[in-house]
Formats: C-alpha cells, structure tokens, sequence
C-alpha cells in the first residue's frame, strides 16, 4: 500500500484531515504535561524549598525514557503506531489521576509525585518516538519540512498557554491544574483515535539485541544525524535553566505562581512566532550553519536570563531563546526523518527522543545539582557558556552537517 507521502503534494497542510488530527493531538499532549509540569514544580518546591529536589524531578522522568527508549523504538517499527500513541496518552491520564488523589488526601507528599512524574516518563518513552514517526505518514515528503514547522508550533502553542494556565490554576486551587491535564491527555487519546493513516503494513522483524540497537547503529554511520542528534543531546543537556525557573521567579525576579508561568511560557511565545514564519517562509539553504548558528544564540539568550534581575528583560532573553531553539528543531526533525526510511523510523526517533530527553530531563538534573552547589545564576551563566562552546567544537568534528545545504531524502 503506498503511503500518504507518495502523493502529489497540495499546498495547503488542511486538505489533509490526518494531520489536522495529529496536531489536535498533539496540541492536547503538550497542553496536559505544560499545565502540569507548573504544578508539579511548584508544588515540589512549596514542599521542599530545595533546588536539589527540583533537579530530582529531571532525573526520575530520564530514567524510565532511558530504560524504555530503545525498547519502544522497536515496538513502534512492529505495531500500529496510532495505537501505541493512544495507550500511552491514557496512561498519562491515569497518572494525573493519581495526582489529583494525591492533593486531595495528602498521603505521599514528594515521593508520590516522583512516582507519578515516573510513569509519565514512560508513557513518554512510547509516545514521544511512536508520534515524530507517524508524520511523514500523514503528509506528502514535499510538505514534510513545513508540516514540522506547523506541527511544533502546536507544540510552542500549548507550551504557552500551558504554563500560564497551569500557574493560574494552581494559585486557583492545587487540585486544579492536574485534573484539567487529566482532561487534556483524554480528548488528546480521541484524537489519535480519528487519524486515518496509509502506510505500509509494519513489518515483524524478531525482537533481537540487532534489530532493538538498529536505530543507534544507522545514526553512527550517517555523520549528518549523528551530528545533529548529539549536537542537540549536549548543548540543552549542559544549557537547560527550565528546572531553575521556580527559584528565579521566587527568590530573585520575586515573583509569584502567575510569575512562573509567564517565564515558563516565554521560550514557546518565540518559538511559536518563529514557527510561523517558518511556515510561511521554509528553510531551503544553508541548513547546517543556520542550525549551528540557533544554538549558539540559544546559549547567549541563557547567558542574559541568568544575570537579569529584571523580569520584563528575563521574559525577552527567554522569548529569543526559545525562537532560537525552534529553528533547530525544525532543522534537526526534518533531517532526521528525511533521512531515515519508514522502516526504521520508529528506531531512529526513539534515539533521537532518547537525546531528547537526556538533554531536557537529565538536563533538569544537572541543572539543579549545580543550581544547588553554585547558585543559579552562576549555573545559568556556565550552562549558557558551555551551549556555546560546545556548538563551535561540533562546527569542528561534523563538517557535514556544518555544509549541509538543502533538506534531501537519503536514499541508500
């Protein structure tokens, strides 16, 4: 059966109804975790009042992706991948539901949430992969590059109105920001459900150490992918603030939940402008450097925000930050699934959600452990310095990827 990416392309990503579900869907999913990734934060510093339980946060939602990862990669290739997406997305809710339990009874207290911030790990672990490699199977190859920039921009949007609603909510009541998560990862599992793909029946290819560590042996022999992919693993790993964003809001721009939410919200307000005009004006030259070229402003944007002690300069050094950040995603997204044949797809983008996730949640970690041994301005200014570094070195190491022109389909 040919997939829809065989087709001609028409212009508009609208006409076709698999993709507007998928960014329903999408739209949802990241609306339920930035809603309750306030809270969760919030509410663990509330208890806590410590940076290192912040940055354990990180690290008890890397260990199941890092545990699963691979595993779900290889599902994914075997298995309707719709499917994989809706289970995962109801185990989210179930995890929610405890939460909400939880704040209404009192009788975990932090070790409860780490529980539940666990299981939602998992479920990212299958969902995360599973859905980057249902979208080249929902529109034409032509449109890909577009339909990533549409598609983050779902992404970008809930990660606005997320925080902010998740730190309205909260301040509202605790119970709140959970139960309207909870909701969200529902009607988002509906959503998966109304996507009509066409693809080429998964094959079944027996479960093997080969065929499990597939992804991580074709990534090491295109320097392209490996490029991007570790580029991205790095620089965030090392660069990542988000964890920190309660303190600063609380103890040095001296604000409140409200306050938390507009700085979380920041980074996606320009990653989504930037979405836009990626839609509307594509990027088809000079790839490579132009990828290299957003993380280093990606660094320095880190730079600015933790030495503002001023919140209106701390929102703009986050709102370039995170236009900076979405110019890489769409670059690296694109590359990686232009470059990978359906068959392995969900391989790939297993390991490169597996980077993914090192370089945000592990980055979560590392954060507040030097947050908690530096304080976190020096840390932000030292993870902003490294981003850039790194950046220049990997210029050095992957001249491939630094003279990559256009986005091209490998076909070996």
């Amino acid at each position: 059966m040919d997939t829809v990416a065989d087709t001609p392309a028409p212009d508009s990503l609208l006409r076709h109804p698999a993709f507007v579900w998928f960014w329903i869907s999408r739209v949802l999913t990241a609306m339920g975790f930035q809603i309750v990734s306030v809270a969760i934060g919030w509410r663990i510093y509330d208890l806590t009042g410590s940076a290192y339980a912040l940055g354990f946060v990180g690290l008890v939602q890397f260990l199941p992706m890092l545990a699963l990862t691979l595993v779900s990669g290889h599902v994914a290739d075997r298995y309707d991948r719709r499917v994989i997406v809706i289970l995962s997305q109801l185990v989210d809710a179930l995890a929610l539901g405890f939460l909400v339990a939880d704040v209404f009874l009192g009788w975990s207290g932090v070790w409860g949430i780490y529980a539940a911030v666990a299981l939602l790990g998992a479920a990212q672990a299958f969902a995360a992969p599973t859905a980057s490699a249902m979208l080249p199977s929902v529109v034409p190859t032509a449109l890909l590059p577009r339909a990533m920039a549409v598609s983050s921009s779902a992404w970008q949007t809930a990660m606005i109105v997320g925080p902010s609603a998740g730190g309205v909510l909260y301040a509202i009541g605790a119970p709140l920001p959970f139960i309207v998560a909870c909701a969200s990862f529902v009607v988002g599992a509906f959503a998966t459900l109304m996507i009509r793909m066409e693809r080429r029946a998964p094959g079944r290819e027996p479960v093997t150490l080969e065929s499990v560590f597939g992804g991580l042996t074709f990534i090491w022999k295109r320097p392209v992918v490996l490029g991007t992919i570790s580029l991205d693993l790095f620089a965030v790993l090392l660069g990542g603030v988000v964890s920190l964003l309660p303190i600063f809001a609380k103890d040095i721009l001296q604000t409140g939940p409200w306050g938390l939410g507009l700085l979380r919200a920041a980074p996606a307000a320009g990653a989504l402008v930037m979405a836009g005009i990626l839609t509307r004006w594509t990027i088809e030259r000079g790839i490579g450097m132009k990828m290299f070229w957003s993380v280093i402003v990606f660094g320095l944007a880190t730079i600015v925000f933790a030495l503002s002690w001023n919140l209106w300069l701390s929102l703009a050094a986050l709102f370039i930050l995170g236009a900076a950040d979405n110019i890489s995603v769409v670059i690296r997204t694109s590359l990686v699934l232009l470059q990978t044949p359906d068959e392995m797809r969900g391989r790939v983008n297993a390991v490169n959600f597996l980077a993914i996730g090192t370089s945000n949640q592990l980055g979560e970690f590392w954060a507040g452990m030097m947050g908690g041994l530096l304080g976190v301005v020096t840390a932000g200014t030292l993870g902003g310095s490294l981003t850039v570094l790194v950046t220049l070195l990997w210029m050095k190491l992957f001249p491939d990827l630094r003279k990559a022109d256009r986005f091209e389909v490998d076909e070996s």
